[in-house]
């Protein structure tokens, strides 16, 4: 898929308004811009429930091949109703094309180019690029839900994030590294509002890196674990 996004025009169905829609770029671990191609064809679904599952799309990068997920185009009409805009499925990679989706980027890394966080979905799409431009592969939901915030997952790591407006407790983090272990992994967290004093202090005890989420959806390191792993990636956590 190209780096350029196509307009489509999108009519709402609840207000009959006509709009021209173009989806998001995101930045693919290898750098290169990866846009969903959007399907001319079927109509805009309205969005009356929000279901997890339904709020991701496998789009294929251009540039590596690697296929990765990232959240389904959406479009707020002025009338208040939700449509999800239809995208054309990522087509199997052919043998020997673009090379393996599997790899993990190069080092020295690319610059980090993150996304801007308006909604609580955008603060999980934020730390989804990042993880991804660590060098950590399989991005996904969590399989357990966490007590608070969100739950991301990849190979060998355990992922909070947390857009709450109040900082981080000491429960969040405890929680999030019981939850890893029981799973025989490394974990990380991220927070909008960051950590109370107490969090801080057991997340140094039981080694959880503890990163804050700036608007601009930039992770910014609170203690030394945090720190290593922003300088070294998924090699850090051996992920």
């Amino acid at each position: 898929m190209g780096a350029m996004s196509e307009s489509v025009s999108v009519r709402c169905p609840t207000c009959r308004r006509e709009h021209v829609y173009a989806a998001p770029s995101y930045p693919c671990a290898c750098g290169a811009p990866v846009t969903p191609r959007l399907d001319r064809r079927t109509a805009p679904a309205v969005v009356t429930h929000r279901a997890w599952d339904e709020e991701w799309v496998a789009v294929r990068c251009a540039a590596c091949g690697r296929r990765s997920q990232w959240p389904r185009p959406e479009l707020g009409c002025p009338c208040g109703t939700v449509l999800r805009v239809a995208v054309v499925p990522a087509q199997p990679q052919a043998a020997g094309a673009g090379g393996s989706p599997e790899r993990t980027p190069p080092h020295p890394r690319r610059a980090f180019r993150p996304v801007t966080i308006r909604t609580a979905r955008d603060a999980v799409t934020a730390v989804a690029v990042y993880l991804r431009w660590l060098g950590y592969r399989d991005v996904r939901r969590a399989d357990q839900r966490p007590p608070s915030g969100i739950g991301l997952a990849a190979r060998g790591l355990l992922a909070l994030v947390d857009p709450a407006v109040r900082p981080a407790s000491v429960r969040d983090v405890e929680c999030l590294w019981l939850t890893a272990m029981t799973d025989s992994a490394d974990c990380v967290c991220f927070s909008l509002a960051g950590y109370t004093d107490e969090a801080r202090a057991r997340a140094d005890t039981v080694g959880v890196p503890l990163f804050v989420l700036d608007r601009t959806g930039t992770p910014r390191p609170v203690n030394t674990l945090a720190d290593d792993l922003d300088a070294r990636g998924a090699d850090a956590t051996g992920g």
